[in-house]
């Protein structure tokens, strides 16, 4: 991430309501301002309460003028629900990396902690601070439920450093 210090990371988290969306968008937006950068977020919860859509933007670097990402210039799409990848579209270029279910293994792809574990795919790219994760996730979940989600970051994490 050091040799895009000049320039603003632009993180698209895509899915279905009830996926953890809007708190995992949080946790990051939490996680870049704890290491200095300037971040801006947005969401748009569509009709979550039915499973609809849900979106949230994050942009964070040395200065962030707005909450929304432009037109085709996502860095990270994380899609928790592949079937947002089409509707996330206008925004990606031939350059989005996308972290998708798919990149998980199969036990973790239903799971009520897939956000968490998407996190840890998305911080192999970020490569901020594990302790920093670990305390985010403390902060976030309480009892076995935090311990639950610390668990699958870690694996996770184990797993895309391999």
């Amino acid at each position: 991430m050091s040799e895009n210090s000049e320039k603003n990371i632009n993180v698209l988290f895509a899915g279905i309501g009830g996926q953890g969306i809007i708190r995992a968008s949080d946790m990051l937006t939490e996680a870049a301002f704890r290491m200095g950068y300037d971040v801006k977020k947005s969401e748009l919860h569509g009709m979550s309460q039915r499973g609809g859509s849900v979106s949230s933007d994050v942009r964070f670097g040395k200065k962030v003028l707005s909450p929304m990402i432009p037109e085709h210039e996502v860095d990270y799409l994380v899609a928790v629900s592949s079937d947002q990848i089409e509707v996330c579209k206008p925004f990606l270029n031939e350059h989005t990396i996308i972290i998708r279910p798919e990149d998980l293994p199969e036990e973790d792809r239903n799971s009520k902690m897939i956000n968490t574990a998407m996190l840890a795919k998305l911080n192999a790219y970020l490569k901020f601070p594990h302790d920093l994760w670990i305390q985010l996730i403390r902060e976030n979940f309480k009892g076995e439920i935090a311990e639950q989600n610390i668990a699958i970051f870690q694996k996770t994490e184990q797993n895309s450093a391999q």
